[in-house]
């Protein structure tokens, strides 16, 4: 018994190892089908539509296809011979900035480069070109075209980097990018903000001189062209030209120069609001103080300060957005000026308190007498509220008060005696005496005042827009 079940597990081991050979060797060995004698005709008639079909073909790799592998890509076509030309096209898409502060501009636009490389010409019976995307720019040769004057500069690569290339049966090919530069402008702020900028964006080649590689506008004047929706808040774009030129280093030679040249008029309409709008104001408002009573001290002073203090603060404010420039500009003079005659008005009040004290003085030496009540020096005069009581006129307010009766502090004037009819009568005429007061009080330099100052300005406003307009 023991025996048999010894053997029954040998048998069985035995069978579980060599059974997988044996299917794995039939598998192997297993004979390919084969057409028989009556579908021989089928299965070839399969096999040659299999080879018809192109789609099942796999193409030719675009390296084979301009021979890329063949060439030698580090130099440029046609090397030893004659320069290689390089036309340009430029699409503006839009001037995104102008600085004044910095000096420079920003622009975006669409770089198209056109030369011809016999060494990526490759056969075709349709004559259609073929578009690559950035993946073939750096196996091939391109034109190392950069902005002179360009402080910063990218390619736009959203989603994908912004490169198209085409390539003609003939060798043509046409490469184009999109591109952000900041560039510098050479500015002259000596007639801002009525002032027009002429800035331009040069191109050239970095590595080629004029022996290797010749640039040119592709189309000539038409070569540049701008979108129509193009404007800026504070320029107006009068005229895009294109124009070329050579530029020469001493330690390498002359190269072609490709120039984008733009004209740029600001508009005056902001800073008439903003700069010479508030300037007339603060010089007209400081002409009030010539029709204030000379005596109404705290009001002429504190109004001619608060006019220079705005004239400050608006000329700062125009400093700040503004270059650090060694001449003068337009609106400098303008403002200056205007401060000139607001410091003038302050000035003309000055002499007249000055000369009044003067006048005050003079009368009261020659009467020889001074103010019994104060007992003081005709210098100091004046009332504890800051404001002048000359004598004559302290003696006509008196007469025209309504309790003259009481008696006055102040020097009286001989009056005949009152009569109801004449009282009445001078109460009635007291607002006309007033102003008569205030006339009588009013220093010459007052009266000239008011007719020279704004004479002046006006004459000086005629010579300056007549000149920077």
């Amino acid at each position: 018994m023991v025996l048999t079940s010894q053997l029954v597990f040998f048998f069985t081991y035995i069978w579980i190892t060599l059974m997988p050979n044996a299917f794995a060797t039939s598998d192997i060995k297993k004979p390919s089908p084969r057409c028989s004698t009556s579908v021989k005709h089928t299965c070839k008639k399969e096999t040659r539509m299999k080879k018809d079909d192109n789609t099942k073909v796999r193409p030719m790799k675009y390296e084979q296809l301009l021979h890329i592998e063949d060439h030698d890509f580090a130099i440029r076509p046609g090397f030893g011979g004659s320069p290689v030309p390089v036309g340009i096209d430029v699409q503006v898409e839009s001037i995104d900035s102008i600085s004044e502060v910095n000096m420079d501009f920003t622009m975006t636009f669409y770089l198209r480069h056109y030369w011809k490389d016999e060494r990526l010409s490759f056969p075709s019976t349709t004559n259609k070109s073929m578009t690559f995307d950035h993946r073939l720019i750096k196996k091939i040769w391109v034109p190392d075209i950069f902005f002179v004057h360009s402080k910063r500069s990218f390619i736009h690569d959203t989603t994908m980097e912004n490169f198209m290339l085409r390539v003609d049966p003939d060798g043509n090919v046409l490469f184009s990018v999109r591109i952000t530069v900041s560039a510098m402008c050479l500015m002259d702020f000596s007639r801002f903000p009525l002032d027009t900028q002429n800035c331009s964006l040069e191109l050239e080649s970095y590595a080629y001189s004029e022996e290797d590689l010749m640039l040119y506008w592709k189309y000539g004047n038409k070569s540049l062209n701008t979108e129509e929706h193009i404007s800026l808040s504070q320029f107006f774009i009068e005229e895009f030209s294109a124009s070329s030129g050579l530029a020469f280093y001493s330690s390498t030679g002359w190269y072609y120069r490709l120039f984008i040249n733009f004209v740029l008029r600001r508009h005056i309409f902001f800073f008439v609001l903003k700069t010479y709008f508030p300037a007339m104001l603060m010089v007209m408002l400081s002409w009030v103080s010539f029709w204030i009573d000379r005596r109404a001290v705290p009001a002429r002073v504190s109004l001619g300060i608060t006019t220079v203090l705005t004239m400050s603060t608006i000329i700062t404010g125009v400093s700040a957005s503004m270059p650090q420039v060694s001449y003068i500009k337009a609106v400098d003079v303008y403002l200056w000026v205007s401060s000139l005659f607001v410091f003038l008005s302050v000035i003309e009040y000055a002499a007249v308190n000055y000369l009044t004290t003067v006048e005050e003085r003079k009368q009261f030496k020659n009467r020889g007498k001074i103010s019994g009540m104060y007992n003081i020096d005709a210098v100091e005069a004046m009332a504890f509220d800051g404001c002048y009581h000359d004598s004559e006129t302290d003696m006509d307010q008196t007469s025209f008060s309504l309790h003259s009766e009481e008696g006055s502090m102040m020097r009286t004037i001989h009056r005949q005696p009152q009569h109801d009819s004449s009282r009445i009568k001078r109460r009635k005429s007291l607002g006309g005496n007033v102003s008569r007061i205030i006339l009588e009080n009013t220093h010459a330099i007052d009266t000239y005042s008011r007719i020279l100052f704004p004479i002046l300005y006006i004459i000086f406003n005629l010579i300056y827009w007549g000149i920077y307009v």
